[in-house]
């Protein structure tokens, strides 16, 4: 019988955990075989070695020689995640739009597990390339994403969240604790959208709106650039509108989709 174990939100298998710590392994690296995974992982060869033959014959990972990868099933298990959000395709169609008429990167995201979950990213002909990528992760706190987002989660939400938060730094600008995250997230309600001001990384802008339906809110639409194009001027006229209405069009065709 598989062991489980407690943490702060209940009971945990522990086979389960290390069966994803393996996958994260072989996400990060692309390929290694169980001598790689053996110094990688704080579990034996042995234990590596069954999860490895389990999550292949559940054909999670392939074997290639004395090298293993992940699937193409994780792949199909993706798509089938983004097109169960019943509005993906008004959401591609309008940051595509919204990335044309900018020039710059538009995203957009959702709150998963605390963090901001990046679900489509496009550029414009101007667009920079960042450390976003579609199913990756970034801090709730520090992204422009992150909270437009969390202003209009719900109460207890919002406590437990800012409450949780490891507040990492990533530049002398990244919000430093929860009394200042409130602070911020009531100004996002103000004006109606939220600012990264160079929170994630030095020289990077990035302003987003919120998506809401029916009270709730579905996840945030974003502009990303650098900061000599991203003034303080653009980002509170120009692009402050060009996000607010993209969150707009996407509710709206949200509602009678």
């Amino acid at each position: 019988m598989a062991k489980a174990s407690e943490d702060g939100r209940g009971r945990t298998v522990r086979s389960v955990g290390i069966a994803f710590e393996i996958l994260d392994v072989l996400q990060e690296r692309g390929k290694s075989n169980v001598t790689e995974l053996d110094g990688a992982l704080d579990y034996s060869r042995s234990t590596i070695h069954s999860h490895l033959q389990t999550l292949e014959k559940q054909r999670m990972v392939v074997r290639e020689g004395y090298d293993y990868r992940l699937s193409l099933r994780i792949l199909d298990m993706a798509r089938g995640v983004r097109d169960h959000v019943g509005n993906y395709d008004v959401i591609r169609d309008e940051v595509d739009a919204l990335a044309a008429e900018s020039g710059e990167t538009a995203q957009f995201g959702i709150e998963e597990h605390g963090q901001v979950s990046y679900l489509y990213k496009t550029s414009g002909e101007n667009g920079i390339k960042s450390a976003s990528e579609i199913g990756t992760k970034q801090p709730i706190h520090s992204t422009a994403l992150g909270k437009s987002i969390l202003a209009y989660l719900p109460d207890d939400r919002v406590e437990e969240i800012v409450y949780s938060c490891e507040y990492e730094r990533r530049t002398p600008n990244t919000i430093s604790g929860p009394g200042e995250l409130l602070e911020e997230l009531d100004r996002t309600r103000e004006q109606g959208y939220g600012l990264d001001d160079e929170e994630n990384v030095e020289g990077i802008r990035c302003i987003a709106a919120p998506v809401k339906s029916d009270g709730q809110v579905l996840g945030a639409v974003s502009l990303t650039g650098p900061s000599v194009r991203f003034t303080t001027d653009r980002i509170h006229g120009e692009l402050s509108d060009l996000v607010q209405y993209t969150a707009n069009i996407v509710e709206i065709n949200t509602k009678f989709s």
